[in-house]
């Protein structure tokens, strides 16, 4: 085995290429044995040698030459102009009055800012790509299945239209048959008279006999034949034989009445896919510090609404929260002084069915009975419509940390719901269905019990930290959680609580998800990825709507009793 070209031999020399290597030139970048350092500084005298132990190689800064002048070397660097430069440069005139600093500074800034996108790189990018490669071979996956599905429907219509078809040749042809059978009877029974009639003119021309050269004229003259009995013919039947008119379809014609596919578009938006893990709102600088759960929450205030029942809460800011009950009327409550600030009136006069706040601070309410999702606006108070929908109705809303809308809605029959995502109107993500193409959501109840019974209500939804999407589903007695693609990642169905009845959800700064079970007169805490943590009970009755606030003060909306309860849970 050649020593020098061994997988397991030690580093050699780069002039020499026999001697192990002993010193290396931080300058050059050039590995050294020690009889061969001086040959290298002679190869090139102009340029400073710095010779080290290899062992401490790389340890001696190499700066940038200078373009402007050779052999000089860029200490500084001109954030002006954006470019390393040397004393030389300095001095004269091109930079001056150009910021500049030390290269080394300059330095140090862009190590950082090249650590932060490698640190984004690997912690949020790439796996956000993993995850969006993953949901689109889930997609095809599941198109290839619905693909399947689809081409099955169409062949079994097929073979439906088939046995119409043959069904109505069999019943065309019975027809022809039977009149075929009519005609050929009636046809009969006139060739019968005919020949009934043939066989008496036989017996007539037989029964005379005219003998040759008769004498006796007494026998001709008694000899009678009935002629004009048979001159008058029978009357000629011809019986009208049906005729078949084909009907004339065109291909077109054809594929309109046997069916037609909906135009295929393939369409992308690049809004679709979120950043997952380092998206932060605007005003977070960091991530939140990690608050520990309190041994023992405690009530912090309690606000009575005017509400008969109050059924949702959500919090404007750390001061005041907006709050809707049994009427068509929303109240902004001040927390500190506990009375009433403002009042808003839906325009339909029906109770709204949700209410949420923007991150601009406009309040975003749901009208089931008209098919609006609305905006108040908070500088003017004034309601402007956002949508209207047409098959579907507005069930629960919810704002994002994107500034997107999220509406739970209902199908005009009530038997589907789905989540879609909203950018001011136009819709840009539907939820409805998981991987197995069953609904992830449980139909909803009649129109009635929805737009007049706030108690009926049954679901509610939020976004967590980590852009999950929470649907409280309370005829499943299930929170159904599914990441910011719509994939499900897990059903939560209330841990040891009998009878569980989720209501009201909402999450906190620490990827906590929390849950209204107005059965159990208690919250549920549990954490991102569903693992249950523990129950919030501080004698609360009938709890309905929950939010938190940015401190993470939790709201909880009371039905019965109309309050609302400020908690404290968090350290």
């Amino acid at each position: 085995m050649d020593p020098r070209t061994s997988a397991q031999d030690v580093m050699r020399c780069d002039l020499c290429e026999t001697a192990v290597v002993q010193m290396y030139c931080d300058t050059c970048l050039v590995n050294l044995c020690k009889a061969c350092v001086g040959e290298h500084f002679s190869a090139d005298l102009s340029t400073p040698h710095k010779i080290v132990d290899f062992k401490n190689r790389k340890s001696t800064l190499i700066y940038p030459g200078c373009k402007s002048h050779k052999k000089e070397q860029c200490t500084m660097y001109c954030n002006q102009c954006d470019i390393p430069i040397c004393t030389k440069c300095i001095a004269s005139d091109q930079h001056l009055g150009h910021k500049v600093s030390e290269i080394l500074q300059v330095v140090d800034e862009k190590k950082e800012k090249i650590i932060k996108k490698q640190t984004e790189l690997n912690d949020t990018i790439y796996p956000t790509y993993q995850d969006i490669a993953s949901d689109v071979q889930d997609r095809m996956s599941q198109l290839e299945k619905e693909y399947g599905d689809l081409s099955t429907a169409i062949t079994k219509h097929g073979e439906n239209w088939h046995r119409e078809i043959d069904t109505l040749v069999k019943k065309l042809k019975t027809e022809v048959d039977e009149m075929k059978n009519i005609q050929l009877q009636t046809l009969q029974k006139h060739l019968d008279e005919i020949n009934k009639t043939i066989s008496d003119i036989k017996d007539e021309i037989s029964s005379v006999h005219v003998p040759e050269g008769s004498e006796n004229i007494s026998k001709l003259f008694s000899i009678t034949i009935n002629v004009d009995r048979y001159r008058n013919l029978p009357q000629k039947i011809l019986p009208p034989l049906p005729e078949f008119t084909p009907g004339r379809i065109t291909g077109g014609e054809l594929g309109k009445i046997f069916g037609s596919l909906s135009p295929n578009s393939l369409t992308s938006d690049k809004h679709d896919y979120i950043m997952k893990t380092t998206q932060k709102s605007p005003e977070a600088g960091s991530s939140p510090p990690v608050k520990q759960l309190l041994d023992e929450p405690a009530t912090v205030t309690n606000i009575h609404t005017e509400f008969g029942e109050v059924c949702d809460v959500a919090c404007l800011s750390d001061e005041e929260i907006w709050t809707r009950g049994d009427n068509s009327t929303m109240k902004l409550y001040s927390i500190s002084r506990r009375s009433l600030l403002k009042s808003i009136r839906a325009k339909s006069g029906v109770a709204p069915s949700d209410i949420a706040v923007t991150k601009s601070g406009d309040l975003v309410y749901t009208d089931y009975s008209d098919r609006t999702v609305n905006f108040v606006k908070n500088s003017n108070e004034r309601i402007e419509e956002v949508f209207t929908l047409k098959d579907w109705r507005p069930y629960n809303v919810c704002s994002t940390s994107s500034g997107d809308l999220l509406v739970v809605m209902v199908s005009n029959d009530v038997k589907q719901t789905k989540v879609v995502r909203y950018s001011g109107s136009t819709e840009k993500q539907t939820i409805q269905f998981d991987e197995n193409g069953k609904p992830l959501y449980s139909s909803f109840p009649s129109y009635f019990q929805v737009a007049y019974n706030p108690g009926a209500f049954h679901t509610n939804f939020t976004e967590n930290r980590n852009l999950d999407i929470c649907v409280s589903d309370n005829r499943a007695k299930a929170v159904v959680v599914v990441n910011q693609a719509g994939k499900l990642r897990f059903r939560y169905t209330g841990h040891t609580a009998p009878s569980f009845c989720p209501r009201g959800i909402t999450t906190d700064s620490q990827g906590h998800i929390l849950i209204a079970d107005d059965n159990n007169d208690c919250v549920h805490i549990i954490d991102q990825d569903g693992q249950f943590l523990r129950f919030i009970h501080c004698e609360l009755s009938d709890p309905l709507g929950l939010c938190t606030d940015k401190n993470d003060n939790l709201f909880v909306a009371q039905n019965r009793n109309g309050k609302v309860m400020k908690i404290k849970y968090l350290q």
